[in-house]
């Protein structure tokens, strides 16, 4: 993670206080370890512990999918966020992103000697 975000990270790992931590043996690998051991929080908590800090995840989730449909192709799109393709199909359309010839350019490319 770049930096300043690394050192909240950190920070939040460092200071965890919460019930998912009492009885440990070793440190969870997750930045927001959820109620069972090895598992991480679950959406919908850390959905409504960010509510509560006035902060709203879907909003942005919407507007970063919104953006990358209009860089990417539906189907990497799909594939790198394990949605399904029509949804991906779906965000693409929404955002007037137009992939249909983007095998074909990417084929006249010129190739880096």
């Amino acid at each position: 993670m770049p930096e300043p975000v690394a050192h909240l990270a950190r920070t939040v790992a460092a200071n965890r206080k919460d019930h998912a931590t009492i009885g440990a043996l070793t440190p969870s690998r997750w930045l927001f370890p959820g109620g069972q051991p090895g598992r991480p929080i679950s959406t919908t908590q850390l959905t409504q512990r960010l509510n509560r800090l006035g902060l709203r995840p879907n909003q942005a989730r919407s507007t970063a999918l919104f953006q990358l449909a209009t860089e990417i192709p539906a189907a990497i799109l799909a594939r790198t966020l394990g949605i399904h393709t029509d949804v991906a199909v779906a965000w693409q359309r929404l955002s007037a992103g137009d992939w249909a010839t983007y095998a074909a350019e990417i084929s006249q490319r010129a190739r880096p000697t």
